[in-house]
């Protein structure tokens, strides 16, 4: 029997039981659908957290903080050391450590202070104090004026760049370059007499530049835009009265050598502080991901274990007809064998019609599924509100193999009717009424 003769006599069986046929094929396209929708929506929230990711500098940043507690037979320990990183620490990593491509300090307030502008705007936010390295080490860009220089964090200038979202709560739509803001901290301390004071310190800063927007990382809570960036020798100087740094962000040369670099920056640590580097915790993004991944693969497992169920259900139905199809056409069959049809032909016949049932079933399925993934994406932003976008990723490789699958059901579970109609004795079938 020709493959096109066969494909037409099986989309002429399914339009004869339209009803019956879209009832059994119903396993089938739950089944798909349910599968493709789930999987857009976990891999749409794969992407959300990689350009959550990206935010605050990729995948091959790691970051070291000072820390005053470590873990020891089961219970945290107070680390008796006065070694605290510094600026020249970040120098040595830059010099010294052939797997980093980037290193940069930070010093951050990330919502304690308040920003006033001309004309009595204000708002309460924070600042990070940074190099020059900063904005090429997290792949950002000026949107207007300039970025820290390494001259500004030399002579402790006081100057800042401002984060889109801030500039705007400052200046409106007005440039603010050129223009001063004030940032004022709470100081709490106790007095000579041991009475808790609390008094606000105020500094002038001029605005060199502002920043394109990058948007809020729902991993921390908090926004970059809207933060000032000030040298950091400037809030050493104005604010903390210290040379301590709390913060030095990494970032590798690649994900692959990142336990390396890890090394190398031990390494220098410990050279640079009388061979200690247990003040130091190391705070690495690529664990993150690499949890995001163990997670992903469970739930696509899962999704496909309970889509492997639907599927087989579908299987089932499809069997169901095509036993009803054979013994509703059995006369059918004996009028075939009679005309000179062999075996091969009558097998072949039941057996392109399941395939095609459920070819139809999948198609249907991945039609569904994909609709399915793009409203589940609108309600998920709606329902979590923690993205402006959730984007539903259909993956192709997903809508071949769930094809492909539905294809295999219909032969396996096609196989056994085609062969029953196959050895059908022409005799017999011509005597059934």
């Amino acid at each position: 029997m020709r493959l096109v003769e066969g494909l037409s006599i099986g989309i002429a069986a399914i339009r004869a039981n339209k009803m019956r046929s879209l009832l059994t094929m119903l396993g089938i396209i739950i089944g798909i659908a349910a599968v493709l929708a789930m999987i857009a929506i976990g891999d749409g929230a794969k992407e959300v957290v990689m350009q959550d990711v990206q935010k605050v500098g990729g995948a091959t940043r790691f970051t070291l903080y000072q820390t005053s507690y470590k873990r020891e037979n089961n219970r945290w320990v107070r680390i008796r050391t006065n070694e605290y990183m510094e600026y020249g620490d970040v120098r040595a990593i830059e010099a010294e450590c052939p797997s980093v491509r980037a290193v940069t300090p930070r010093l951050a307030d990330w919502r304690g202070v308040l920003m006033q502008g001309p004309g009595g705007s204000e708002t309460r936010s924070g600042y990070n104090g940074v190099d020059a390295s900063y904005i090429t080490a997290m792949k950002w860009d000026v949107h207007e004026g300039r970025f820290i220089t390494d001259e500004d964090v030399e002579h402790a200038s006081k100057i800042c760049v401002l984060g889109s979202e801030l500039a705007f709560e400052l200046f409106g739509n007005e440039s603010p370059l050129g223009h001063e803001i004030k940032i004022a901290r709470d100081v709490r301390y106790r007095d000579p007499w041991g009475r808790r004071r609390r008094e606000r310190f105020t500094e002038r800063f001029t605005v060199v530049g502002t920043l394109v927007p990058k948007g809020t990382s729902f991993q921390f809570g908090w926004s970059y835009d809207s933060l000032a960036f000030i040298p950091i020798s400037t809030v050493q100087e104005r604010f903390t009265g210290s040379d301590r740094i709390r913060d030095i962000m990494v970032f590798a040369n690649s994900v692959d050598v990142i336990p390396k670099a890890i090394e190398e920056v031990k390494t220098v640590i410990r050279k640079r502080h009388k061979n200690q580097d247990e003040f130091v915790r190391i705070s690495e993004t690529r664990r993150g991901i690499a949890q995001l991944e163990k997670i992903s693969k469970l739930i696509k497992i899962a999704l496909g274990s309970i889509a492997g169920f639907s599927l087989l259900v579908g299987g089932i139905g499809i069997m169901n007809m095509m036993l009803v199809a054979v013994s509703e056409r059995t006369r059918e069959i004996g009028l075939r064998k009679a005309l000179g049809a062999k075996p091969l032909d009558i097998l072949s016949q039941f057996l392109i019609e399941a395939i095609v049932m459920c070819g139809v079933g999948g198609a249907i399925g991945v039609g569904l599924g994909i609709f399915a993934g793009e409203g589940m994406a609108m309600l998920a932003v709606k329902i979590a509100k923690i993205v402006p976008e959730w984007p539903a990723v259909v993956s192709m490789q997903w809508v071949l193999i769930s094809v492909s699958f539905s294809t295999t059901i219909g032969i396996f579970f096609g196989l056994y009717p085609a062969i029953k109609a196959a050895t059908v004795p022409p005799v017999v079938a011509l005597r059934k009424e």
